[in-house]
């Protein structure tokens, strides 16, 4: 369907949508309901509003699925067995299909008599039992004597009668029900298609539905990011903001792109905050459980990998004109050479002045506050400490050499064959001369005479620069020294530090920070 949508912001361009499903997303009090009101009013008899929540309460308004002279009919054979005489949406609903299946019912009987081979006709009732029980697969619709009764193997007590059901059950009789029921061809606006409904059936559901109705064109309002992922035939509009003046929307298309998903997108939108992506993969790394409490006024998104940090901020930043948010990185340093250092800072990509983000946790001013914290001499800790990793360094120094040898090589051998080269004697010419380019035993000579500079002098800075060693901590015995079981106990006390709020975690805080060169 070619959907017109209502005006946007600041211009007198329509926007039109060839789309069969549309999902309309932003936070409460975006405007997300009265973009939904606009189309119902732009499109007519052709609109259709289904809401699940508000079809269970009682309703004293003509409702569009069910003529009046329907429920006249119905009303005093089943309201002692069933309804009040005051109908929800889903009563009505209810009434005007037992109405079709006893209309279809003693059609088909009649037609047996001339016809007795005749199939039985499906019903619309039929249709939503199939798609029903796929959602309560321990339950069971069953048509009695004309009314409508649910079996159960998880309660006790035989059948139950519809009134019975549980709101998320009668919700989604409701849905399957009412998008059945509505005109050929319709606009069916649906409002909040995730409530009340489980993880497990909402994005199942809402797909036997629009298979269900092929011809209908979709649009629905929500706030719920996964169902508006999970529409992947779609288009997206983010709604930022409702001029209830002069009713206009500013509001956007969202697209997919290889670098940013879409669900991501929706979800940072949808947060309004400035966004840090860090490395990480999930709630107990090490990142993502100190970044939030260091930089409380961002969302903080663990991305995974450093390159998928470093892609993914620079994706974000890229479309800064269109959600105008801020956003920023943090990765590892990882043995980068000053260069890429610089070129990340270009970027809004940060990089500490720590080898790991475990070293994080060594700095100075960390340690002294901690140490402070257990009634210890911030001092004689610190003191104890610094001695204990130079040493540990004085020990590892040989691996360590080796180890960011073997990386700048590494970024050597890249950028020499990320050249022109059209012949295979072209390539191994170009190999053979490596060697004359590439002087290792300097490489190697460099960084190791740095490395026993930093012991001798003691420097303390410059070895967490360069230490790459997660054992660092606990092999410092600095939990030890301090009185603390291990490195998570001692993790623990910083983030509750940092979740304080006072002098301490400004310390804290300002030495993170700092190490970042923010």
């Amino acid at each position: 369907m070619e959907l017109i949508l209502p005006k946007r912001l600041n211009t007198n361009t329509s926007v039109t949508l060839d789309t069969r499903v549309v999902v309309v997303i932003g936070a409460n009090g975006a405007g997300k309901s009265s973009f939904g009101k606009d189309l119902m009013r732009r499109y007519g008899e052709q609109a259709e509003y289904i809401s699940g929540m508000h079809s269970l309460f009682l309703n004293t308004e003509n409702d569009a699925l069910v003529e009046t002279s329907d429920i006249n009919q119905l009303q005093e054979f089943i309201a002692k067995r069933v309804f009040t005489p005051r109908l929800s949406a889903c009563e009505r609903l209810l009434l005007q299909l037992q109405n079709e299946e006893f209309d279809a019912a003693v059609s088909y009987k009649e037609a047996c008599k001339t016809q007795p081979e005749l199939e039985p006709p499906v019903t619309k009732i039929d249709r939503i039992q199939t798609i029903w029980e796929k959602m309560f697969p321990q339950n069971r619709l069953v048509r009695k004597s004309g009314f409508i009764e649910i079996t159960s193997a998880s309660r006790k007590g035989g059948a139950y009668t519809p009134e019975r059901m549980s709101d998320s059950e009668k919700i989604v009789f409701y849905l399957i029900g009412a998008v059945l029921c509505s005109r050929p061809n319709a606009l069916l606006i649906i409002e909040e298609p995730e409530v009340l409904l489980h993880d497990s059936i909402k994005n199942v559901l809402w797909d036997e539905i629009e298979a269900m109705r092929p011809d209908c064109t979709f649009a629905y309002l929500t706030h719920d990011i996964h169902f508006a992922a999970s529409r992947t035939e779609s288009r997206c509009l983010w709604i930022r903001l409702y001029d209830g003046d002069n009713p206009a929307w500013d509001y956007v298309l969202i697209e997919d792109n290889d670098n940013f998903p879409e669900e991501l997108y929706i979800e940072l939108l949808g947060s309004r905050k400035p966004i840090l992506f860090v490395e990480g993969t999930d709630t107990n790394s090490i990142d993502n459980r100190l970044y939030p409490l260091v930089f409380p006024d961002y969302l903080v998104k663990p991305m995974g990998g450093c390159q998928k940090v470093i892609e993914t901020t620079k994706a974000f930043r890229q479309l800064n004109d269109f959600h105008l948010l801020d956003s920023m990185g943090i990765v590892d340093r990882d043995r980068r050479t000053q260069g890429e250092i610089d070129y990340l800072h270009e970027q809004r990509i940060f990089v500490p002045d720590v080898a790991e983000v475990e070293n994080l946790l060594m700095l100075e001013p960390i340690i002294k506050v901690v140490a402070r914290r257990l009634m210890k001499n911030p001092e004689f800790v610190f003191g104890e400490v610094k001695e204990n990793v130079i040493k540990l360094f004085e020990k590892d120094m040989e691996a360590q050499v080796i180890l960011h040898a073997r990386y700048r090589v590494r970024k050597k051998l890249e950028t020499a064959v990320n050249r022109k080269i059209e012949t295979i004697e072209e390539l191994a010419e170009h190999i053979d001369g490596l060697r004359e380019t590439i002087h290792v035993h300097d490489i190697y000579n460099g960084i190791k005479d740095k490395f026993i500079q930093y012991a001798e002098t003691k420097n303390y800075e410059k070895i967490l620069l360069v230490y790459n060693q997660k054992g660092m901590l606990p092999q410092s015995h600095l939990c030890k020294i301090c009185g603390i079981s291990n490195k998570e106990s001692y993790l623990n006390l910083v983030l509750s530090i940092l979740k304080e709020g006072g002098t301490d975690t400004a310390i804290i805080r300002t030495a993170i920070k700092e190490s970042l060169g923010m």
